[in-house]
């Protein structure tokens, strides 16, 4: 094997053994809680589900200024305290336009979770949440009415959806951003910071179904379609090197990484997704 491509393999399998690890979902009812403190300016860590050491603070926190026990945990009498915000548990109502509260928040973590996101994590039921519940139902194939009820707040708990296919690296580059929660919101895909220019190659072979800019936040983007309805997106490109309906194969450049849409630094932001739901790209990346 030639020197130069020995080094590129070592860059690589370092790049895959140093990766951080797929993120796990969180529980939906912590997700909740954690908003409902956020709403209250007690918590401003990332909504993740997780009941951490800065969830359980913020909940004493809160029990300190109620005059209750501040044990951090959120039993009925914390619940009371937290007011009609936290009355209904994910389940226990229908949810539409216009409602709003803790289940609303286990409802929109666990969208965004099975591949649907719709903003940032506030408990409000709104156009967002509705177009995102909308386009899950319809993935689903439930009945699209816009309306959380039974049959489709049970299938929010079933496996999150995955990718089909494998895929390899699109740029050598070490992951940044995970998918899944960051900040108040979510992230549908991963982050690989590289040097401006840096070639981009098309993760697997294909066809190419958008390339140019995206008015959605991506700037400069390539998509493009493979086989089981998969397709894998490269955003905030500083330039586009392909065509829509052009045919690809794995490692074809598709375009430079840049730093356009909204993006605060040179990064590849590298997305799959399944049918329209985003997946975590981790798992099926080589």
């Amino acid at each position: 094997m030639p020197l130069r491509a020995f080094i590129a393999l070592l860059v690589v399998l370092a790049a895959i053994a140093f990766a951080p690890a797929a993120s796990a979902m969180g529980r939906s009812g912590v997700a909740a809680l954690q908003v409902t403190l956020w709403n209250r300016g007690l918590y401003h860590a990332t909504i993740d589900g997780i009941k951490g050491p800065l969830t359980t603070a913020a909940v004493r926190r809160f029990q300190r200024r109620r005059g209750l026990v501040p044990d951090g945990i959120v039993g009925s009498k914390t619940r009371r305290a937290l007011g009609r915000y936290a009355r209904y548990r994910l389940g226990d109502r229908l949810l539409f336009d216009g409602t709003w509260g803790w289940d609303v928040a286990a409802l929109q973590f666990r969208l965004a979770w099975h591949g649907f996101p719709s903003g940032p994590f506030d408990g409000s039921f709104g156009s967002r949440v509705g177009a995102a519940l909308f386009r899950y139902q319809r993935w689903r194939r439930i009945g699209a009415d816009g309306i959380a009820g039974p049959l489709t707040i049970r299938t929010l708990f079933e496996p999150v959806p995955h990718s089909r296919l494998q895929f390899s690296w699109p740029i050598r580059a070490p992951v940044g951003s995970l998918f899944g929660p960051r900040g108040n919101s979510f992230h549908p895909g991963i982050d690989l910071p590289a040097a401006w220019k840096t070639r981009v190659g098309a993760a697997r072979r294909g066809r190419v179904v958008f390339a140019g800019w995206s008015p959605g936040g991506y700037g400069r983007l390539v998509v493009v379609s493979h086989r089981y309805g998969m397709r894998s997106f490269y955003a905030h490109l500083k330039r586009v090197t392909v065509r829509e309906d052009q045919r690809v194969a794995r490692g074809t450049r598709v375009g430079l990484v840049g730093s356009s849409g909204h993006s605060t630094g040179p990064h590849l932001h590298f997305e799959l997704r399944r049918r329209g739901a985003a997946v975590d790209p981790l798992p099926a990346l080589r």
